[in-house]
C-alpha cells in the first residue's frame, strides 16, 4: 500500500508545497473552511487550477473598443460646442470678456508646459522651482498688460492721479521686479542641482516667450478692434478642420513626419479652401463697425456697437487692370473690392502654409517628452495648448502684419496727451493749453473770453 498511491484522491499541489501553500505560510481560517479536508473539494479545486481564462473574443474586444470611441466622440463633441459658444458669447458681449479669456488661455497653457519639465522637481525637493515659474508668469503679465493699458488706454491712465505715476515708471518697475527674481533664482541654486535648475530656468523663459508674449499681442490686437483677433482665429480654426477633410478623402502623400496623418493633398486642399472662406468672410465682417472699430468704450457690446471713421482698408474701391493687348482699345476689367480683401488673401495663405508648423513644433515637444496630449484641461481634447499652438503664431503675424501695412498712422488724442505729459513740464503744459484756446478763439470754436477766463484762473492758482 505504500508503494502505490491513493485511488480516487487527487492532490493540487507538489509536493515541495508547505502546508497546501507555495509560499510556506501556515493555512488560515478562511483557507480552511473554503478548502477543507475532503477529497471530493480536492478534486474540484485540481480541477480548477487547470482551468484557463479564456481571452475575449475578437467580437467583444471590437465591442469594447466601440463603446470607447464612442464615448470619447460624445464628450469631444459636447466640449466641442461648449467652447465654440463660449467664444462667440465672450466675442459679442464685449472686448472684456475676450480679454479675461485670453488671460485664461495662457495661464492654462503655460502651465501646461511647464508642468512637462517640471515633475522631477518634486522629486528633488526643490519647490523653489516652482514658485520662481509663477512668478516668472505674474512679473511678465504685469509688464506686457501694462504697456497695452498705457498705450490703448492713455486718456484714462495719464489723467489719474494715482495711476500715472505706474504708468510713467512702469518699465523700471517691471525690470526692478524681473532683477528680484534673478537674484532669488541666484540663491537658490544649490550643489548637485545645477543642471536641473538652469534648465528649468531656460526653460521658464521659452514658455514666457512662446506662450506669454505672443498672447500678449493678440490682446493688442483685440483692443485695435475685433476684426483683428476674430479674423485670424477663424482663418487658423477654418483650416484646421479643411485639413482634415481633404486629408481624409483624397490624402495619399505624408507631408511631414511629426505628424504622420498630414498629407499634401490636404495641406493644399486646405489653404485652397481657407483662402475662399476668408474672403467671403472678411466681406461679412467690415459692414460691422463693433468688429472694425478700435475698442474706445470698453463696456461695447454687439448690441450697443461702436462708432469711428473706418480704416481705409475697408472701405471698397475700383480695382481696374491696365491696358491689356488682347483686350480692345480704351477696354479694361475691373473689379470693386475693400483692399482687407486683397490682404486677407495672405492671411489665410500664412495661417495655411505657416501656421501649421506650430502645430508641428508642439508635436515634436510632445515626441521629445513621450506624451500624447500636454495636459486634459479640455475633456477629450487633451490640453489648452493642443488647441492653441498654431493660433499663438497667427496672433503674433496678424499683430506684425497690421501695423505694418493696414494700421492708419495718424496722431491720436491720447498719444498727444501722452507727449504732453510724459515730456513736458507743468509750465510747458500750461503753454500747450494757453497756445490751444488762442488758435480755437481764432477759429470760433470758442469765445474769447474763454482765454481769458483762463488767465485769472491760472493767476488766482498761482496766488493762492
Amino acid at each position: 500500500m505504500t508503494g502505490r498511491s491513493r485511488r480516487g484522491v487527487k492532490f493540487p499541489h507538489s509536493s515541495k508545497h508547505v502546508n497546501g501553500h507555495a509560499d510556506g505560510r501556515r493555512p488560515s481560517f478562511s483557507d480552511i473552511s473554503e478548502e477543507g479536508s475532503s477529497p471530493s473539494k480536492a478534486r474540484a479545486l485540481g480541477t480548477l487550477d487547470n482551468i484557463q481564462e479564456k481571452p475575449p473574443s475578437d467580437e467583444q474586444q471590437q465591442l469594447s473598443e466601440y463603446e470607447k470611441k464612442k464615448a470619447n466622440f460624445i464628450t469631444r463633441t459636447f466640449w466641442t460646442f461648449v467652447m465654440i459658444g463660449g467664444f462667440f458669447a465672450a466675442l459679442l458681449m464685449g472686448h472684456v470678456y475676450v480679454l479675461v479669456i485670453i488671460t485664461a488661455v495662457q495661464i492654462v497653457s503655460f502651465k501646461e508646459v511647464i508642468a512637462i519639465a517640471n515633475v522631477p522637481s518634486r522629486a528633488r525637493d526643490l519647490r523653489s522651482t516652482k514658485s520662481l515659474n509663477w512668478y516668472w508668469l505674474a512679473t511678465t503679465m504685469y509688464f506686457l498688460y501694462g504697456e497695452s493699458v498705457v498705450y490703448y488706454l492713455k486718456h484714462i491712465v495719464l489723467v489719474d492721479k494715482v495711476l500715472l505715476p505706474l504708468a510713467t515708471h512702469h518699465r523700471f518697475i517691471s525690470f526692478i521686479l524681473y532683477v528680484f527674481g534673478f537674484v532669488f533664482f541666484v540663491g537658490s541654486l544649490k550643489a548637485g542641482h545645477l543642471k536641473f535648475q538652469f534648465s528649468q530656468f531656460a526653460w521658464t523663459h521659452m514658455a514666457l516667450f512662446l506662450i506669454v508674449v505672443q498672447a500678449h499681442f493678440i490682446m493688442n490686437n483685440v483692443l485695435e478692434g475685433l476684426i483683428w483677433f476674430f479674423l485670424p482665429a477663424a482663418l487658423v480654426i477654418t483650416n484646421d478642420i479643411f485639413a482634415y477633410v481633404c486629408g481624409i478623402t483624397f490624402g495619399r502623400t505624408q507631408l511631414i513626419k511629426l505628424s504622420p496623418k498630414k498629407t499634401v493633398e490636404g495641406f493644399v486642399g486646405a489653404w485652397v479652401m481657407t483662402v475662399l472662406f476668408g474672403v467671403g468672410l472678411t466681406s461679412l465682417l467690415l459692414r460691422s463697425k463693433y468688429f472694425i472699430c478700435p475698442a474706445t468704450d470698453l463696456g461695447a457690446n454687439v448690441f450697443t456697437g461702436l462708432e469711428c471713421d473706418p480704416n481705409p482698408v475697408f472701405i471698397p474701391r475700383v480695382y481696374s487692370t491696365p491696358p491689356l493687348f488682347f483686350l480692345p482699345a480704351g477696354y479694361s476689367l475691373s473689379v470693386t473690392m475693400a483692399p482687407m480683401q486683397i490682404h486677407t488673401f495672405f492671411w489665410a495663405s500664412f495661417a495655411s502654409l505657416i501656421a501649421p508648423f506650430g502645430g508641428f513644433f508642439a508635436s515634436g515637444l510632445k515626441r521629445t517628452f513621450k506624451i500624447k496630449d500636454f495636459g486634459d484641461s479640455i475633456p477629450g481634447h487633451g490640453g489648452m495648448t493642443d488647441r492653441m499652438d498654431c493660433q499663438f503664431i497667427m496672433g503674433l503675424f496678424a499683430f506684425i502684419y497690421y501695423h505694418t501695412f493696414i494700421a492708419f498712422k495718424r496722431s491720436s488724442v491720447s498719444h498727444v496727451m501722452e507727449l504732453a505729459i510724459m515730456e513736458l513740464t507743468a509750465d510747458e503744459q500750461l503753454e500747450v493749453i494757453k497756445g490751444v484756446l488762442k488758435y480755437l478763439t481764432n477759429q470760433g470754436v470758442v469765445g474769447p473770453e474763454m482765454p481769458a477766463s483762463f488767465d485769472k484762473l491760472l493767476a488766482a492758482n498761482r496766488q493762492g
